[in-house]
């Protein structure tokens, strides 16, 4: 039996809880419903059943772009659910839902059938689940960054702050994003060590220097100039915002970019 109906349907309900972020909080300064908080819980569990559904066969695992975008959006809904409880971030539900709403489609548009080599090997795993979870985060960073800009902008005009009431102070949120980029960088770090490390037992070859290792070494320096500059020259504010825009824009092209380019446009199928 198909269950092709079922990505619509999780997208859906996406996009329902999305708009009903975006009435409440960006807005208006509705009060928080006791069932606000596992809004999400209902879209998600959905999301990351029909993952498992559909990237784990008995043959093996299938993950090509589509694929990737629908987990990382998963894994970027989970990530922030779980940590919205310690931070008062109603507003960044609707970007994130329709986000998620968008992404969980990303199968259905770009389908795969190639199997992934390598998925009975620990190494592999592990390797592939630190690259998701830096994603992950990364992406949580970019939103983060944009709903920033958004609030600095609004927080300028006095007719227009209704969602400056759904949300931290503006330096709590850069504190948030950088705690963030901080997680984030440790998990890319790790990602590259592990890559190179472990290259040789996945795909029997020293690591390659090509262009996805090439824009991941970008991004990587990006965000370490980043932090490094918060630590040492105090950087905040616009500059914090596009560095993090730029850092992000990196990591795309590393992998969702150059996978896109060779499973979609070349046909081809990279281990």
């Amino acid at each position: 039996m198909s269950i092709a109906w079922l990505y619509p349907l999780v997208s859906l309900l996406y996009a329902l809880i999305g708009w009903h972020f975006w009435r409440t909080r960006w807005h208006g300064a509705a009060p928080t419903a006791a069932w606000e908080p596992f809004a999400l819980l209902l879209p998600l569990s959905a999301h990351i059943w029909l993952l498992s559904m559909t990237i784990v066969t008995s043959e093996g695992i299938q993950l090509g772009v589509g694929s990737v975008l629908s987990m990382i959006a998963g894994l970027t809904a989970l990530i922030y659910w779980m940590s919205s409880f310690h931070s008062r971030m109603e507003a960044l539900n609707a970007p994130l839902a329709a986000l998620a709403a968008v992404a969980v489609l990303a199968p259905l548009v770009l389908p795969t059938t190639h199997l992934l080599a390598n998925t009975e090997l620990l190494a592999f795993r592990l390797h592939l689940m630190i690259a998701l979870l830096a994603y992950s985060l990364f992406t949580i960073a970019a939103l983060h960054a944009t709903l920033m800009s958004i609030v600095e902008k609004r927080l300028h005009h006095v007719s227009d702050t209704d969602i400056s009431a759904n949300l931290p102070p503006l330096l709590t949120l850069e504190s948030l994003l950088f705690r963030l980029i901080g997680l984030g960088f440790t998990l890319l770090t790790l990602t590259l060590v592990t890559g190179v490390f472990f290259s040789e037992e996945l795909f029997h070859k020293p690591a390659e220097f090509n262009h996805k290792t090439v824009f991941a070494i970008l991004s990587w320096l990006i965000y370490a100039i980043l932090l490094g500059g918060r630590r040492f020259r105090g950087w905040r504010g616009k500059v914090a915002v596009r560095w993090t825009w730029v850092g992000f824009a990196m990591l795309l092209l590393a992998y969702i970019g150059s996978r896109f380019v060779l499973e979609t446009l070349l046909h081809r199928y990279p281990g």
